[in-house]
Formats: structure tokens, sequence, C-alpha cells
């Protein structure tokens, strides 16, 4: 099995702006997240899908992976499908 993890942030939120890059014990949010799934070692890659490019250089600063998507997506659904259409057009296969 080919298993990929979308991770879906937005800083656009109404309630918390900015939420994937609040700090949380020191570390952006998004780090922390993105580790721990990739310590889990359930998937073979991870990927943030943003449309922000503040957290894909986050993101990339720390050694992760972004998909950047449309700032269209209406909810984080649609961000992870995105993002994983985006992955297999570039040749990359997942399962389902």
């Amino acid at each position: 099995m080919n298993i990929l993890a979308v991770i879906p942030a937005r800083h656009g939120s109404s309630r918390f702006p900015g939420k994937p890059l609040a700090a949380v014990a020191g570390l952006p949010m998004i780090q922390r997240v993105y580790e721990r799934v990739l310590s889990s070692g359930a998937c073979d890659k991870v990927v943030v899908a943003t449309d922000d490019e503040r957290i894909a250089a986050v993101v990339r600063d720390f050694g992760g992976e972004v998909v950047m998507t449309s700032i269209d997506c209406a909810n984080g659904t649609v961000r992870c499908h995105e993002a994983a259409e985006r992955l297999e057009a570039g040749g990359e296969q997942y399962d389902a």
C-alpha cells in the first residue's frame, strides 16, 4: 500500500486567524501536527495542503512538504482532495 496523509492548513479562519502558525510549546502548531503524523508510521508520505505562502514557508523551513491549493477551497476536505489530485497529476499514486 502507498498511504498519503494530507493535513489541511488555512490561515484565514474567522475564529482563530493564523492558527496553524500559533506557537505551541515553542513550535508552530502545523509543525507539531506534521511531526506527529510522520512519527505515527502509518503513512508513506505526509504533506500540508495550504493556500497561504506564510504557512508553506514555515513547513518548508522545518523540512516538511507542501502542496499549494486554490484559495477557493470550501473546506478542509476539498483542500485535501485538491492536493491529492495535484500529486497524482504529477505521477504519484496513493491508495484511497
